[in-house]
């Protein structure tokens, strides 16, 4: 018998404010263990919450970028349940009334447009973290840091319209640039503002009904998100035609194994006795309210991707690679605003600039070279004041030192040659000092050719236009 699977995706976003959600402690990751934490983050008796406002503002944000309808009043609730790092014994969440339901985000995954629905989107503060490595002691005790306690967070849960491991990679992707472009997270998975567990089961192909769910916990990567849904897919459909039960769960993915393993039956709602949180009121979010996020919202990664490709006449992959990032769209804009040739413009950003990204280690901004500065060199090209491979080399230069192209053209000497005379002469040279690959050209062998551009191209320091050396050979040669 043939499965599919059935897949459901809850992620838990970081909110990006300063302070937690109901304390003014210090949001900054990467502080020294418990040196951000005070009476209300410790659950300490008698220390009070109080909402943080500008969390609310994210949480709408998210909400309306989402598709969700954001609730006029919603409730906040005690989450009752043990575990090392919640010091309350309860984590402040919302359950019966979340912040926002019912809402829908378009994907496209293998060139397909699907949608994928958002059952809700409620605010919760984060738990602390246990850290069992690199500490003193580890092998004996569980270490906690509560820095990380009262953290905002939202969680995002869809209903179960994944059909498989790629497209619930791809949506976390998409997920990911979404909260990215508009401002509320900084999307890092491995310092863990981003998280995701995956709700699995499988059915008979064609089937309806839904199986039985197990939920794969804490996952950091995409990658790590494919392969935990994969290796779960595989096991739950091999328990089945060995005539086993699929037993309702909580697993954890094991990345050195790459397989999931028990970690506990898992809970229902009731298990967890939630009840109103009596030291907070209801959270009444106006008509205003909403529609002053809603009219701050930016153009979304979906939204703009399309515009590229209507407006600029990019290829769909073009628009896809460079929408993942607010700021490497912005890039690509900028530069093609001063050259007027976007494909060349993507071509660069794509290449060049992401490269020299990542040998650098550091984003867009860290470059070192303004999106008006590689319009200018691009433009440079287009002219033929440089030529294609010379150009590399001034975008290196402008790179380190800041000139602009045209200083750094004149600098380095690689301005194009001009002298036509001249450059037939190098390519005369050349042909006669290539015999074979000259011979081989004439018998028939076209590709040839490019090899003998190439002489000539070291020859003139990269400065010859391409294009016209072919011209000259091929007159030459034919």
């Amino acid at each position: 018998m043939e499965y599919e699977a059935v897949i459901g995706l809850e992620i838990h976003a970081q909110l990006r404010t300063a302070t937690k959600i109901f304390c003014g402690c210090s949001t900054t990751f990467g502080a020294r263990p418990n040196t951000q934490v005070c009476p209300v983050c410790l659950g300490l008796p008698g220390a009070m919450p109080v909402l943080n406002e500008r969390a609310v503002d994210y949480g709408i944000r998210a909400a309306l970028a989402l598709g969700c309808s954001v609730q006029p009043i919603s409730i906040f609730a005690r989450k009752n349940y043990f575990y090392p790092d919640l010091p309350k014994g309860y984590q402040i969440s919302q359950y019966e009334q979340p912040l926002a339901t019912d809402g829908r985000v378009e994907c496209e995954s293998n060139g397909e447009q699907s949608a994928v629905r958002i059952v809700r989107v409620h605010l919760e503060e984060d738990a602390g973290k246990s850290l069992h490595e690199g500490v003193q002691e580890s092998n004996r005790f569980t270490h906690v840091d509560f820095n990380r306690s009262g953290v905002p967070l939202i969680e995002i849960v869809t209903d179960p319209d994944l059909r498989s491991p790629e497209a619930a990679a791809v949506f976390f992707g998409h997920l990911r640039s979404i909260l990215r472009a508009i401002d509320v997270n900084n999307g890092n998975m491995e310092e863990g503002s981003l998280r995701c567990d995956a709700n699995v089961s499988i059915r008979p192909a064609g089937a309806t009904e839904l199986g039985v769910k197990v939920e794969i916990k804490n996952i950091n990567s995409f990658r790590f998100l494919r392969r935990a849904i994969q290796f779960e897919f595989k096991r739950q459909v091999e328990t089945v035609c060995a005539g086993r039960r699929i037993v309702q769960e909580t697993r954890l993915w094991d990345t050195a194994l790459e397989e999931t393993s028990s970690m506990r039956n898992k809970e229902e709602a009731h298990d967890y006795r939630y009840f109103p949180e009596p030291d907070l009121l209801p959270l009444c979010v106006s008509r205003e309210w909403i529609e002053n996020v809603r009219s701050s919202l930016p153009e979304l990664p979906e939204q703009r991707r399309r515009r590229f490709i209507e407006q600029y006449g990019i290829p769909e992959y073009d628009a896809g690679v460079l929408t993942q990032s607010t700021s490497l769209a912005d890039f690509f804009e900028g530069a093609t605003k001063v050259c007027n040739n976007p494909k060349a413009a993507s071509n660069w950003v794509m290449g060049e600039v992401m490269r020299k990204l990542k040998v650098l280690g550091v984003g867009i901004e860290g470059l070192g070279v303004t999106p008006g500065s590689l319009g200018a060199l691009i433009r440079l090209v287009d002219v033929g004041k440089v030529s294609g491979s010379a150009a590399k080399q001034v975008f290196e230069r402008i790179q380190r030192s800041g000139e602009s192209p045209e200083e750094a053209v004149k600098a380095a000497g690689l301005t194009q040659m001009e002298d036509s005379a001249e450059l037939e002469a190098l390519v005369q040279s050349a042909i006669e000092e290539q015999d074979e690959a000259v011979a081989s050209y004439q018998g028939g062998k076209t590709e040839t050719l490019g090899f003998l551009v190439g002489q000539v191209m070291r020859r003139t320091g990269g400065k010859a236009n391409p294009q016209r050396v072919r011209e000259i050979l091929r007159r030459l040669l034919d």
